[in-house]
């Protein structure tokens, strides 16, 4: 999955918020914009979403509903393992990135890694 633009950005966070997949009508009466969009505009903007794997698309009647491939935090996710791969040096990164965490973030990082050699865990 590509990086997003401001716009394409905005609309996501409109899909993420959804619980349902959303018509373009529904996109743009939720889009809060300093300018005022066409319904065009966030037509092509969700169909790119699409072509670059961002959301699924179903037909429903004559329109398409649309909602995120993936969640937020998967995507963000990804983001951050194409950071890391794209680094050059990802154990440097993620070394800087460690020292960076909160305690409450740095104990959910050990939670999810597991106990480490010879604190609890059975051969």
């Amino acid at each position: 999955m590509r990086g997003l633009g401001e716009l394409e950005a905005a609309v996501m966070d409109v899909l993420w918020r959804s619980a349902d997949p959303l018509r373009v009508r529904d996109v743009l009466d939720r889009l809060v914009r300093d300018r005022k969009l066409a319904y065009t505009t966030v037509m092509t903007v969700l169909d790119n979403l699409h072509r670059k794997g961002w959301v699924q698309r179903e037909m429903d009647g004559r329109a398409y509903r649309y909602r995120p491939s993936a969640s937020r935090e998967e995507a963000t996710a990804r983001a951050l393992r194409d950071l890391l791969d794209a680094s050059g040096d990802a154990e440097a990164v993620l070394l800087h990135f460690a020292r960076s965490v909160s305690e409450r973030e740095s104990a959910v990082l050990r939670g999810a890694l597991g106990p480490g050699p010879g604190e609890g865990r059975l051969p």
